[in-house]
């Protein structure tokens, strides 16, 4: 199937005042990016471990409200931190305050720090993947039975790469998959993508291909299309919040025709 090329930001919810993110999110916006995304932590990823920091999803909500073209979402939900219910149930409700331009990027979790500060039990790689195996599903079926219903089929975006377990939930339920890897890593995982969905009884291909690109897209966007790739976000940091890069990839998607 043929996708249209689209561009997202990740606004990192760090470093900065939320008046700062807000400027941001409007210039995103009125730059022309297809989708705004933050990120779901409660700690600096990088730079100052104890800098300036804010939360995810009531984040989304005021991007919602703030918001009147971009999509939205988070790159990604850690599924551990909210019962899967609750998650869907907040999906719900930022899909109707945005009008129905909610994406879900959810993962299974990574950053132990967060676990441990708020006290969520870490476990391990295996038991945090098998836990958004069970998660998924949960979460569609509190859709269906909400009143009201969500206003459209809210996509889902599974980010990571674990190549057994990871990749087998994306076949299963995902619209879309976020590679973290880099374009060797990328191609190798698109095909076991692909075979997972034979596994399943899906055809993968109706996974959208995503990657995150900190390179200009003279220098990378030829190969990452050749390797199925239409979703392409590039990572801002606080306080400036440099958008120059973003403004080169969306006149590069706008000249694709």
């Amino acid at each position: 199937m043929t996708r249209r090329i689209r561009i997202g930001v990740q606004i990192q919810p760090q470093h900065a005042d939320y008046s700062q993110i807000r400027d941001a999110l409007r210039r995103v916006e009125d730059i022309g990016a297809d989708i705004a995304f933050n990120w779901d932590h409660f700690f600096p990823l990088f730079g100052d471990p104890d800098g300036k920091h804010f939360e995810c999803w009531t984040m989304l909500g005021a991007w919602a409200e703030q918001t009147s073209r971009v999509e939205i979402g988070a790159l990604v939900t850690c599924n551990s931190y909210r019962n899967p219910e609750l998650l869907a149930d907040m999906a719900r409700t930022v899909d109707h305050i945005s009008g129905g331009r909610l994406i879900l990027g959810i993962g299974a979790g990574w950053f132990e720090k967060d676990y441990d500060e708020f006290g969520y039990e870490f476990g391990t790689a295996g038991s945090r993947i098998a836990d958004l195996a069970q998660a998924l599903p949960r979460i569609k079926a509190r859709w269906a039975a909400s009143n009201p219903a969500p206003t459209r089929q809210i996509p889902i975006l599974v980010g990571g790469g674990g190549e057994r377990k990871t990749l087998r939930v994306v076949a299963e339920h995902a619209d879309a998959w976020h590679s973290f890897g880099d374009l060797e890593s990328l191609t190798r995982n698109s095909a076991i993508l692909d075979e997972h969905g034979v596994a399943v009884g899906r055809d993968a291909s109706v996974v959208e291909r995503s990657v995150g690109v900190s390179l200009p897209p003279a220098e990378v966007a030829a190969d990452l299309v050749a390797a199925g790739v239409t979703l392409f976000t590039i990572g801002v940091g606080g306080p400036d919040y440099d958008l120059s890069l973003v403004r080169q990839w969306v006149a590069w998607r706008d000249a694709q025709g």
